[in-house]
């Protein structure tokens, strides 16, 4: 979709990460594995997890105040803070936690649960609000916390997983920055990649039986969730290009959700990318869900790889199942 009118800038951006690193060789104490069988299969060596008594909520807000000092604004200045997570500290919501964290107290502040795609879903929900002129500023956090859901018994699941936070300030500008996006949804398939929660019948009174249970470990079927992705995330980006009228020609950079680096090649390879124009750190990091878009992009920021004015690709796929792409250029005109 392509929008007409006043739009918005991403002007600020900021990320975290937890300090403890848990390598590849390590992972093989816990299950039949090794360096070799992860890094070919996937391109992750390490992971950074979240150690005892940390909160996703501490993590998300240091991203986001980095990103509203890198955008050269203060905390009061912010109107919403829009937290893309499915790992928060409360079922009920994190957000609002966040946004006490980090002194917005002028902002409203509200979770949206998309899980890999959900910083693509949040950075085009933060657009909406924008473009109508109802916020001038707004914070959009990817934060996930997915060690805690990760079943560190079954090698599938336990060796792609890292946890972390980064975020981004857009701002309601006159020459809008979101080229285009584009979002999807099959919820068909939902039964590929879940993190369910398991009822177990209780008796409570009259003869009503209730649901009580919990939540369980991350499943996913990796084959099909991989034919899925090679499949719909390049037509998702395609389709991205042409509706907002441009080439593959003008894409100066490429951020795809960091899930798989054989899913990134393949992604590339089909759009006829350069490598040198595809950022990828989920060697460092693992997947860390909504959180990876946003992490490898301020990572290619305080590098200096990414410019003022240059063009961004993102794609976000996973869970739901969901995808989508949003094209943007970074910072204000």
């Amino acid at each position: 979709m392509k929008f007409d009118g006043a739009g918005i800038a991403i002007t600020g951006s900021g990320s975290a990460t937890p300090q403890a690193v848990v390598q590849n060789d390590d992972l093989s104490q816990l299950v039949e594995t090794s360096d070799d069988w992860i890094r070919t299969r996937t391109g992750i060596r390490n992971r950074h997890l979240l150690e005892e008594g940390g909160s996703l909520s501490e993590l998300a807000a240091t991203a986001a105040t980095r990103a509203i000092a890198s955008a050269h604004l203060q905390p009061e200045d912010i109107d919403l803070v829009l937290l893309a997570t499915s790992t928060p500290d409360d079922l009920f919501g994190s957000a609002a936690k966040v946004q006490h964290l980090i002194g917005a107290r002028n902002a409203v502040a509200f979770d949206l649960t998309a899980a890999c795609s959900g910083f693509v879903f949040g950075l085009v929900t933060a657009a909406q609000y924008l473009r109508t002129g109802a916020f001038q500023n707004v914070v959009v956090i990817g934060a996930d916390i997915l060690s805690r859901w990760v079943d560190w018994g079954d090698r599938t699941t336990c060796v792609l997983f890292g946890d972390g936070a980064g975020a981004v300030v857009c701002q309601r500008d006159e020459v809008d920055q979101l080229l285009g996006f584009e979002m999807y949804s099959d919820g068909s398939q939902n039964h590929c990649l879940n993190l369910s929660y398991q009822a177990n019948p209780k008796y409570l009174v009259h003869d009503l039986t209730i649901q009580k249970g919990e939540y369980q470990a991350v499943t996913m079927n990796g084959r099909e969730v991989y034919r899925f992705a090679v499949a719909k995330v390049p037509e998702v980006v395609e389709k991205t290009l042409f509706r907002s009228e441009i080439g593959v020609d003008d894409i100066d950079w490429l951020i795809l959700h960091q899930a798989n680096q054989r899913i990134i090649d393949a992604v590339a390879k089909r759009l006829k990318l350069p490598a040198e124009k595809v950022i990828a750190n989920l060697h460092e990091y693992g997947n860390t869900s909504a959180a990876s878009i946003p992490l490898a992009l301020d990572e290619a920021i305080q590098a200096g790889k990414i410019k003022v004015g240059q063009t961004i690709v993102t794609s976000g796929f996973g869970a739901g199942l969901s995808w989508g792409c949003a094209i943007f250029r970074w910072g204000k005109s």
